[in-house]
């Protein structure tokens, strides 16, 4: 009976193995509060090294793991694609340019030096210096939303420079069929570099205006129609239909699966249907992750790796150690708190998705030698594993930077010598952090009472607006002792919170209330758990979002119906 499993179809096997595995791995992980996305890598390392596969399938089964890698790619890029949003790149353009433009060339210029050093000759360099390059999104984004940071300067960061990480790879998957030879050796000698671009140029015309005309017309005549139907499924569907046709042109082209995938979601990300797409398509994305994480894992050979262990973990550490420490300089001269850089930099510092796409293609160019291939795989696939417990570990490591004197100055906006007297002179005023649509509603209210206010806030344009106006502006870090000293506390008559980002505003309160113990605090919260600990802290009042939207929604309903 069980030698019967041999003639079940190869991938059915392998999917089956695999989803059973990871439900098993994920289950030991959560126990563990360890990354998902690490322990479906190390679910496919098992699964490829256990003999499972050859005892069930055999070598039919080994082959299809090549297959189920491509469909995992092109089902994450797809995604990848989905979620950028070029809507958003207006308002973190500053980041997204100079913070990754620089990200991506100084990485790219040591990663290339040290391929060089190594061996490493031709196109191999640059591919090598791309992948290390490039970051984890997925990981980082996901750890700032874990640790209550989505909102803070530190994720802000790291979703701009993401952002243009994205942009960056989809120029860099056009030409990379220049980069990866597709033929023999000899006619690849026959076929000048000159006749390769032109060929290149050509199919990536054809594939710009093909996907430009689906992406202009066809999809949205096409989910138009579906619409209409009010059929759930057709919708669902349709849209996995467009990344599959949108891929196999790329395929057919000879671009790549991947890029093809891409740019499907890419063609969807700005429309009408988005919000609607990622409600039917995103709840599956988990699987997407799976399947690809867990088809890079068995490709992975526990004998080889356990041999190069020492390569492996030092590549992984002076990677994340030099990117950690470029890109804090950079979010250091973007004016970033030093807390808040170093938090960037410390989720950017991995190896990320795109990284492993790319190594997967660059294997069998045979740039470098298959024990090579299994180190740079398994040095990517631990980073994006401690990735984490690294960035949980940032909190108090800058904490304790700043107790050992780093960042005593911090980088504030030259003010103007009378709004620097303006604020020495501050006296019975209410200090607001943060100039969002509440503060600012927040400062007019009083402003009108004739209150005299202080804002405290990190986005650097908004400082500069409030400059211009004569507002006295801070731009400073509320969960810094030095600012509650600038900001004249001991003077102040109100201290309000118009964020909701929970984790800052208790280390700031408890900050003040070391300074002040008399002094009313309002602080905002997102949650109602974050409403009895903030005011164990010190809170007077506490503004639940959920409770007032909550009320707001029973007197709009009551009005209605009225």
């Amino acid at each position: 009976m069980f030698l019967a499993a041999t003639t079940l179809p190869p991938l059915f096997i392998l999917l089956a193995v695999m989803l059973m595995g990871v439900v098993l791995m994920s289950l030991l992980l959560l126990r563990l509060q360890q990354s998902l996305l690490a322990g479906y890598f190390l679910c496919g390392v098992i699964i490829a090294n256990s003999g499972v596969l050859k005892a069930l399938g055999g070598a039919a089964t080994q082959a299809g793991i090549t297959q189920m890698s491509e469909f995992g790619v092109m089902l994450l890029m797809f995604t990848l694609g989905l979620e950028l949003s070029l809507g958003e790149l207006k308002y973190v353009r500053r980041l997204a340019l100079h913070g990754g433009g620089w990200q991506m060339g100084l990485c790219m210029a040591v990663a290339a030096a040290c391929a060089w050093v190594a061996g490493i000759t031709g196109s191999g360099v640059l591919l090598l210096a791309v992948a290390l390059a490039m970051s984890s999104t997925a990981v980082s984004l996901k750890t700032f939303q874990d640790l209550g940071q989505e909102s803070s300067p530190g994720a802000r960061m790291s979703l701009a420079v993401a952002l243009f990480q994205d942009l960056f790879i989809i120029i860099f998957f056009l030409v990379l069929p220049l980069l990866l030879p597709t033929k023999g050796a000899a006619a690849q000698e026959e076929q000048s570099m000159m006749a390769r671009v032109g060929s290149l140029a050509w199919r990536g015309a054809l594939f710009v205006v093909l996907s430009g005309a689906c992406a202009r017309w066809v999809i949205p005549a096409l989910l138009y129609a579906v619409t209409r139907t009010r059929n759930r499924e057709l919708f669902t569907l349709s849209v996995i239909g467009c990344c599959i046709g949108l891929a196999f042109i790329g395929g057919m082209l000879d671009l790549g699966l991947a890029l093809g995938a891409f740019v499907a979601g890419l063609a969807v990300s700005e429309s009408i249907y988005k919000p609607r797409i990622l409600a039917d398509v995103m709840p599956i994305k988990d699987l997407f992750l799976t399947l690809f994480f867990v088809s890079v894992g068995l490709m992975m050979d526990v004998q080889v790796a356990a041999k190069n262990w020492a390569p492996i973990l030092g590549l992984t550490v002076a990677v994340m150690v030099v990117k950690a420490a470029l890109i804090t300089g950079i979010a250091l001269r973007l004016r970033l708190a030093h807390k808040q850089a170093l938090m960037a930099g410390l989720g950017l510092s991995s190896a990320g998705e795109f990284s492993l796409v790319l190594l997967q293609k660059a294997g069998p160019a045979g740039f470098w030698s298959a024990e090579t291939q299994q180190v740079l795989i398994g040095s990517a696939a631990l980073g994006m594993g401690l990735l984490p417990a690294l960035m949980r570990a940032g909190e108090p490591l800058g904490t304790w930077l700043e107790k050992k004197g780093w960042g005593r100055k911090k980088p504030r906006l030259p003010d103007s010598d009378s709004l620097r007297q303006r604020i020495k002179g501050l006296e019975d005023h209410a200090i607001l952090i943060g100039y969002g649509p509440v503060g600012e509603r927040l400062n007019k209210s009083l402003q009108s009472q004739g209150i005299t206010t202080l804002v405290i806030d990190l986005n650097a344009e908004t400082v500069r607006e409030l400059k211009r106006h004569g507002q006295p502006v801070l731009f400073a870090d509320a969960a810094h002792e030095e600012t509650w000293e600038l900001s004249r506390l001991s003077k102040a008559r109100l201290v309000a919170f118009t964020f909701a980002d929970a984790p800052v505003i208790a280390e700031a309160i408890s900050i003040v209330r070391q300074q002040r113990e008399d002094i009313p605090i309002l602080a905002r919260a997102r949650f109602a758990s974050d409403v009895e600990r903030l005011k164990r802290l010190g809170a007077t009042a506490v503004v639940n979002d959920e409770l007032e939207a909550g009320r707001s929604m029973v007197d709009q309903a009551v009005v209605m119906q009225g």
